[in-house]
């Protein structure tokens, strides 16, 4: 092991935990903030990437190349030494962070001045029977790659399967959670399935099932009642099953049992119904919620460790009204360059100030070019203008001229062709696994047919 210190009297080290949306946005803003030799700023992530979260259900689909939705780390920063690494463990009381590198395996170690732990979520199937172990998630950019090819290899099966209940059962999608990744999961499945099936002269539009699994009484729950009720009847209008009021009770090879009874034969599971902090923080000393995210105050510091600071999915931030940030990119986005603020106030002896952040609205994607979205004031808008405020919106957030040219010709080629079907095989077996460890499940079983 070895260990990367300072020498006495050097420059204070800020390390980074986690290379997402927060991030990625402290160290850019620290950049800014603090003179060059200043402070050394370390980022430690196990991508070379960044990700853009809410576009990976267009990239399951292949309405976005997959490559579209990343952007570099390295090109996002100039004065942040990164490091490609897993990070196994946070000691707070001596100031070090455990990390194995990616690629070589070895581990190292690194002393901290200020530690900033933005290492977002990972999947939970809550120990349900079976779940774990059979379930698909939509966390990381493998997952969306595995999980598109997943489908196209479902319809090639199917189009040679003579046995119509085992095509039926072959392509019987079930998406579990009515939130924003679930219902445009849904919508974003369905379209790829329509947008093909003309390719598949074996399958028609009766053999495919879509079902959406909520366990509440609403889609989009939190939300204003209109826009889960909009989404339903758009799902709905698509052949989408919507099933609320009932959860998932276990699951197992040939499909999944819901709490009322009912059974639903399957061979895919796609899981969105639970998020829990990253594991590689539960046996560190800091102050966790019941769910285990990092408790900390207004500031975005921990009580109780003045040099350690967290924001992002992983962060419990209090909204000031008895309740906590969702943990959603727009606010991960903003609540970047506040901590980093604040973190430089520290050093400089300033005050900090307490994050505080207006809901700029709430929007999903739910195919065919339509969408719900709440805009501020409680106001919903629905329909084709919510899909383009979607599109928009997520364009201009995009990272990068580059990334947004990309994107925005993807979209226009979706609008003039069919979906991608070619199945790239570029998925290893260890990367497979790789992808379900990221969303916090156990390594995928490897099977020779679905």
């Amino acid at each position: 092991m070895i260990v990367h210190d300072a020498p006495f009297n050097a420059r204070p080290r800020i390390v980074i935990l986690g290379g997402g949306f927060a991030g990625v946005a402290v160290a850019r803003r620290l950049e800014e903030r603090l003179r060059p030799g200043e402070a050394e700023i370390v980022l430690i992530s196990r991508e070379n990437f960044s990700v853009f979260t809410p576009m990976l259900p267009e990239v399951t689909s292949g309405a976005l190349d997959i490559r579209h939705v990343v952007t570099p780390v390295r090109a996002e920063l100039r004065r942040t030494r990164f490091i490609l690494a897993d990070v196994e463990a946070l000691d707070v009381h001596a100031n070090t962070v455990r990390f194995r590198h990616v690629l070589i395996g070895s581990t190292d170690e690194i002393r901290y001045d200020q530690v900033v732990v933005t290492i977002g979520s990972s999947t939970s199937t809550f120990g349900l029977p079976g779940v774990a172990e059979r379930v698909f998630a939509l966390k990381t950019l493998e997952d969306a790659g595995t999980l598109r090819n997943r489908l196209v290899w479902l319809l090639e099966l199917a189009d040679s399967t003579p046995d119509s209940a085992e095509r039926r059962r072959l392509l019987t999608i079930v998406v579990v959670g009515g939130g924003f990744t679930g219902v445009e999961t849904a919508g974003e499945i369905v379209e790829l399935f329509h947008s093909v099936l003309r390719f598949y002269p074996t399958i028609s539009r009766e053999d495919v099932r879509v079902v959406l699994i909520e366990g509440g009484d609403a889609l989009l729950p939190g939300l204003p009642a209109r826009m889960g009720e909009y989404a339903a009847y758009a799902l709905k209008d698509r052949g989408v099953e919507v099933l609320t009021g009932d959860g998932v009770a276990s699951a197992d090879d040939g499909g999944i049992v819901l709490q009322s009874g009912a059974r639903i034969e399957t061979k895919t599971i796609v899981w969105s119904a639970g998020v829990t902090p990253s594991p590689s923080i539960a046996d560190s000393a800091l102050p966790k919620t019941k769910r285990g995210a990092i408790v900390v105050d207004p500031d975005l510091r921990v009580p109780g460790f003045p040099n350690v600071w967290a924001a992002g999915d992983c962060a419990a931030i209090p909204d000031g009204e008895g309740g906590f940030y969702p943990p959603t990119a727009q606010h991960a986005i903003r609540e970047g360059p506040d901590l980093a603020d604040n973190l430089v106030n520290v050093m400089h002896g300033k005050p900090t100030k307490p994050f505080r952040h207006t809901t700029l609205g709430m929007m999903a994607s739910l195919g065919a070019r339509r969408a719900v979205a709440q805009l501020p004031g409680n106001r919903v808008l629905t329909g084709f203008l919510a899909w383009f405020l979607w599109r928009t919106y997520y364009l201009s957030r995009l990272p990068g001229l580059d990334r947004k040219l990309r994107v925005a010709f993807d979209w226009t080629l979706d609008m003039l062709f069919p979906r991608d079907i070619a199945e790239l095989r570029v998925y290893s077996r260890r990367a497979r696994s790789s992808a379900a460890a990221d969303g916090g499940l156990p390594p995928r079983r490897e099977t020779p047919s679905p």
